[in-house]
Order: structure tokens, then sequence, then C-alpha cells
């Protein structure tokens, strides 16, 4: 955290500096053809607009996780993709992907998306088993089962909650109120279930801890590593509004399907 602090700090010094030596604008201002209130009219919600009581806030967030992100994050995962080759990084995500699966059958089962769960649990069986332990996705690749993607945000939206204000989390990103109840409630299963896991390896109090915190760590660097969006590579200076829009209508047709 010292690293990562240290390092946003010398970030804005830089941000500062440019802003200094930046040329001083003699040339005049040419003014706009058309007002912007001919087309952004106080009292009519527009397209992209999104239910956003705490802007303010988690426009800070979003511009931290990006320094975040750019200076910390990135770097890891660079050098974990330059270390680790193509192969290995693919049974990491498929050790993992199998891991999660717990949250898609839980979910599934809650929603009494029966198909759902029933493919969710083949790919366990297959993928432990003959996939050694997940590293291999043989039911995906195999058998033709494709992953699901359920959520207890989604289960909580089926029931018919709906997201209540859009939220940034620190590191984690995009998200609403509903949504971050339901990674809590995930989190917490997930959990449970990776403890039961390291508890029946027979290993000492420590080396439970350390075995717990590697796994956390690597799962971080691999969700990271998966994750394509790169901050402000959109080209968009209203990047924050889009993703904003984009993320809850993903979460509407998740909910749906």
């Amino acid at each position: 955290m010292k690293r990562s602090f240290n390092l946003m700090l010398l970030a804005l010094f830089w941000l500062t500096a440019g802003c200094a030596a930046a040329p001083v604008q003699h040339e005049p201002i040419i003014p706009a053809k058309r007002p912007v209130s001919e087309y952004a009219k106080p009292g009519i919600p527009r397209t992209i607009d999104a239910y956003d009581p705490w802007e303010g806030m988690n426009r800070r967030i979003y511009n931290f996780n990006a320094i975040f992100d750019e200076y910390v994050f990135l770097p890891v995962v660079r050098a974990y993709e330059f270390v680790l080759p193509d192969i290995a990084q693919t049974g990491v995500s498929n050790f993992y992907k199998n891991l999660t699966e717990i949250t898609n059958l839980t979910n599934s089962l809650l929603q009494f998306k029966i198909v759902k769960a029933v493919n969710t649990l083949g790919r366990i069986v297959i993928n432990t088993t003959v996939g050694l332990g997940g590293l291999i996705d043989v039911a995906g690749t195999v058998d033709g089962i494709e992953r699901e993607n359920e959520d207890f945000g989604q289960t909580l939206g089926f029931y018919g909650l709906g997201p209540g204000p859009y939220l940034v989390l620190p590191i984690l990103g995009p998200s609403s109120v509903r949504d971050t109840t339901g990674l809590v409630v995930d989190t917490v299963v997930y959990s449970l279930m990776m403890q039961e896991l390291i508890v029946q390896l027979g290993m000492s109090d420590t080396q439970e801890q350390i075995l717990n915190y590697s796994l956390s760590g690597l799962y971080a660097i691999d969700k990271r590593h998966t994750e394509s969006f790169r901050y402000f590579m959109t080209g968009s200076p209203f990047e924050y509004d889009l993703i904003r829009k984009l993320f809850l209508l993903q979460r509407e047709f998740l909910i749906d399907n």
C-alpha cells in the first residue's frame, strides 16, 4: 500500500508539473455555433443517464482505480504473463473457473434454473475428475457444455430487487448496491468452500494461511489477466458515463437470461 501511495503521489506530481508547463493560450477562443442547451435540455432524461446519486465519489474512485491499475495491478499482471507460459496461464484460469462454479450452481438453484444447474454440476464433475482438478476445461472443449454466469446479485434481481444506486468499488470497479450485496454473499460462499478444501489437506494453521493468501492473490491476478478492459482507452471523453451505462445494461441482460 505504501508503494502504491508513493506511485500515486508521483503521478500527481508529474500531472501538476505538466499542467504548469503547458503553454499559455494566446489565440482567441472560438465560441460554439450552437448552445449546449439545445441538446441537453433540463428535465429531459437522456439515454445514457443512470441513477447515480454518489457520482462525485464514484468518479473519484474510478480515477483512483485507473491509477492503481496502471501503476500497481497491470505491472504485476505483466510480470505474471512474462513468467508463466500461455498454457500455464490457461490452466490457472480454468482452475479458478472450476472453483467459482459453486456460485453458478447455488444461484442457478436459487433461481430454479434447473437446466443451468445441471450443466454447471456436469462441468464441475467432468473438469474436477477428467480435467485434473479443473486445470483443463474438458466439459467446454470436448463435451460442449458452456459455462453459466449466475451470481447472487442476479438472484436478487430475479426476485424483483432493483439495482439501487450505482456504485464504483475500489479496485473492483463498477457495481450497484444490489450487486455489491450479491458480491459479498458469493464471496462468503466461495471462502467457506475454499476453507473447507484447505482443511481437508491436513496442513498446519500457518501453512493453511499461506496457501489461502497465495490462492487469493493468484486469483486476483488471474481475474485481471483475463479482463481486457483498460482505463481511459475507449477514446471517449465520457468514458465514465459509457461504462456505467454498459455495466447496468449488461446486468439487466444477465438477469433476464
